[in-house]
């Protein structure tokens, strides 16, 4: 019997050469049967292979997102995630109008809604702690409904004309509203492993879906409570949140391991070499959008046209919301850490046209450079959220994520706030260079990530 060095030389075996196999310690050899088509008795021709499934997943275009959603449990996650993150911007917006319609103060209402905001920023992290090391279903349900009783001890307040710190108290507790976007990434992460395309397509897909809820849950919000009553919004957003979350942890196949002790280099993101300019890189497009949507409002109030102004947020993000789907359906060139600055230069050119059509006063010219700085939005999101993902360990994936968006939450009250001043104290439009300075400040950050420190992180 030929040695094993002899046999792995020899030249492939015909089609009807014997079948080999080996069982224990006995050698069968199979003979051979009739090629196809030999005769009428021989045995028909085996049928062709088929890729599996997940194999097939790997094109890109429209099909690309499709064959993701084929995967097994990823629809309903997706479903469950959608209404679950619809809330997430009906409850600001909501809380406004209904506490400005029964108080008769704006100012009250921001107030609140700011501080809100602010509990988010300092709960949402440990809440997706919590969900690392101890699972989706057993943290996101409880929080969803701690959340609930807080938006519905709101309710209660306006209704029964409480004293005003009780609404403070009870918007802060609707923060431990679970980041359904993170956990849906996660879910992302596990079903595609580590296949750099699909999980391209898969954060560009997400950050459309963030897209749609950033456009639909305002809107929706500012109907129900000027259609129906000032509470409609919250109660809805209410039962949102509560089907949500139950439908998408339900899918307990698609949902990541805990990690009740994370491995020894699991460290905590905010300890990782990277992570603080990547956060300040957050932050800084966070103000971006801030300013970007109240100086849109501020000057089509002040062209005469401001029931335009809604139409033309709207604007940037259909634009990033499309831009975000075309990106995706590509798979990227080059590292995500070289990408991002020249994203954010694009950005700040983009940004430069808002700047320049407000010199005019056309609220006309206005919309098509507001959906071109949308469309140039969707990419340096998705190229940052994949670089959290590179740089955050497994076990830390939702906390990671979930500091990303915090730290944008922070950009936008911080942007609003610019732009609300400089509405009004300066002229409309200014507030565009404040977006543009943002931008290029993002810039300078960014190019930090490429530091020799992280060459060895992947992304």
């Amino acid at each position: 019997m030929p040695s094993l060095p002899a046999l792995r030389r020899r030249p492939a075996l015909p089609a009807t050469a014997p079948l080999l196999a080996v069982t224990g310690h006995t050698l069968a050899v199979a003979a051979p049967g009739p090629p196809p088509g030999s005769g009428p008795g021989g045995p028909p021709p085996p049928p062709p292979r088929r890729r599996p499934r997940e194999a097939a997943t790997t094109g890109s275009g429209p099909s690309g997102y499709l064959a993701l959603l084929r995967l097994p449990g990823a629809t309903a996650f997706t479903l469950g995630g959608l209404l679950a993150r619809l809330p997430a911007g009906m409850f600001s917006v909501s809380a406004v109008l209904m506490i400005a319609a029964s108080r008769g103060s704006y100012a009250l209402a921001g107030a609140v809604t700011a501080a809100g905001l602010a509990a988010t920023a300092l709960v949402a992290p440990w809440t997706a702690r919590l969900v690392d090391r101890y699972g989706q279903r057993r943290v996101a349900r409880p929080a969803a409904a701690l959340a609930v009783c807080g938006a519905l001890a709101l309710v209660a307040c306006v209704r029964l004309d409480a004293p005003a710190w009780t609404l403070f108290a009870a918007y802060a507790a609707t923060a431990t509203v679970p980041n359904a976007g993170a956990m849906a990434r996660a879910r992302w992460q596990v079903l595609l492993g580590e296949d750099p395309a699909r999980r391209h397509t898969a954060t560009s897909f997400e950050q459309a879906v963030d897209e749609v809820c950033f456009m639909a849950g305002p809107a929706l919000a500012a109907v129900l409570c000027t259609a129906l009553f000032p509470e409609a919004g919250t109660l809805t957003g209410v039962a949102l949140l509560a089907v949500g979350i139950t439908l998408f942890t339900a899918q307990r196949a698609t949902e990541p391991r805990p990690h009740p002790r994370p491995a020894a280099g699991s460290a905590a993101p905010l300890r990782r070499p990277g992570t603080a300019p990547l956060l300040a890189v957050f932050l800084a497009t966070g103000i971006v959008f801030g300013t970007l949507e109240v100086t849109t409002l501020a000057f089509a109030d002040s062209a005469g046209h401001a029931a335009a102004g809604g139409l033309i947020v709207g604007l940037q993000a259909a634009g990033s919301c499309v831009a975000g789907l075309v990106y995706g359906a590509r798979a990227p060139a080059g590292p995500a850490a070289a990408r991002l600055p020249v994203l954010l230069a694009l950005l700040a050119a983009a940004l430069a046209l808002p700047a320049l059509a407000a010199t005019t006063g056309s609220a006309a010219l206005l919309a098509p450079a507001v959906l071109c700085a949308g469309m140039a939005t969707a990419p340096v999101m998705i190229t940052a959220m994949t670089l959290v993902q590179h740089r955050t360990p497994p076990a830390r994936l939702n906390e990671g994520l979930t500091l990303a968006v915090t730290a944008i939450l922070t950009g936008i009250a911080l942007g609003s706030a610019i732009a609300g001043q400089t509405a009004d104290h300066l002229a409309p439009g200014t507030g565009y260079t404040v977006a543009l300075a943002a931008a290029c400040a993002a810039i300078a950050l960014a190019t930090r990530l490429r530091a020799p420190a992280l060459s060895g992180v992947r992304g």
